[in-house]
């Protein structure tokens, strides 16, 4: 499935043509890695804590009370990396940029414009887990690319008005328990999507800054009633808009399922957010 994004004539979608073979080459990279070809069944859900109401601790708990288990659990769904990847494959590549990776994505950094992205300050922590093991075993020394748009809507380095910005996007190895954190704003709604988050697993590090090697792309979708309150803030005006006319069942991307890619989160528009996720791999 592809993403739409109604930027007019910066629109990258190539469209179903485009993004069936990228998601057929990466599961492909996947299989050469030697991923299991077991049935798998399924992790604990992320619908089994309340979105809303569940800490991050409870979240990182998921993939350790899987521990026990040594049935496979199932890979977080592959999804489209979107029009706006910025990982080389179309077009912009920041990737290979010094100083991509970093836990603060709110500035941009190298030779950008040097802007700052503003809006109510979320913490992105995704735990990347081995599905072989049954979610049990935290996958050291992997890395995660994240990026996702800005208040308006706006995509850094392909959206007009932010193409020399290269804000909301960063690298980060994960830790001895599988973890990184990133440090963000919380995502406007613009037309067409339900309000997301993309990210790519990478090998290693190594494999991150080279662009090379994908093992996983798939987007983190924020709950209903954490929208609605973000967007009553100040900056968020469209996003009320554009969220009033979609659905987690309708949108694009998550109607076949999105229980895997639903956050846990915590906080409050004041204190700020933090969004939490499991992410087997």
């Amino acid at each position: 499935m592809s993403e739409r994004h109604d930027e007019g004539p910066h629109e990258h979608d190539r469209g179903l043509s485009y993004d069936l073979p990228v998601l057929a080459r990466r599961r492909m990279i996947r299989l050469m890695a030697g991923a299991s070809l077991i049935p798998l069944v399924g992790c604990t859900s992320q619908e089994e804590t309340p979105a809303s109401s569940a800490s991050p601790a409870s979240s990182a708990g998921s993939s350790s009370s899987s521990s026990s288990s040594s049935a496979a659990c199932a890979e977080i769904p592959e999804e489209t990396a979107g029009p706006f990847p910025g990982d080389g494959s179309n077009g912009v590549n920041v990737l290979k940029e010094s100083g991509v990776v970093r836990r603060d994505i709110t500035k941009s950094f190298g030779d950008s414009a040097g802007g700052t992205a503003e809006g109510v300050p979320l913490t992105i922590t995704l735990t990347v887990v081995d599905a072989a093991s049954g979610c049990g075993t935290p996958k050291k020394g992997a890395a995660v690319y994240l990026w996702h748009c800005d208040r308006e809507g706006n995509y850094s380095l392909y959206s007009e008005g932010v193409t020399d910005e290269n804000y909301l996007r960063g690298v980060q190895e994960t830790d001895d328990q599988g973890r990184v954190t990133f440090t963000s704003v919380f995502p406007g709604c613009y037309a067409g999507r339900w309000p997301h988050i993309h990210f790519e697993v990478y090998g290693s590090l190594a494999d991150a800054t080279a662009a090379t090697s994908i093992t996983n792309t798939s987007q983190l979708a924020f709950p209903k009633d954490v929208c609605d309150t973000v967007y009553a803030t100040e900056g968020y005006d469209a996003s009320v808009r554009n969220l009033s006319s979609l659905s987690l069942e309708t949108d694009n991307i998550f109607s076949d399922g999105h229980a895997q890619q639903l956050a846990t989160m915590k906080g409050s528009t004041t204190e700020g957010y933090t969004a939490t996720l499991t992410v087997p791999v």
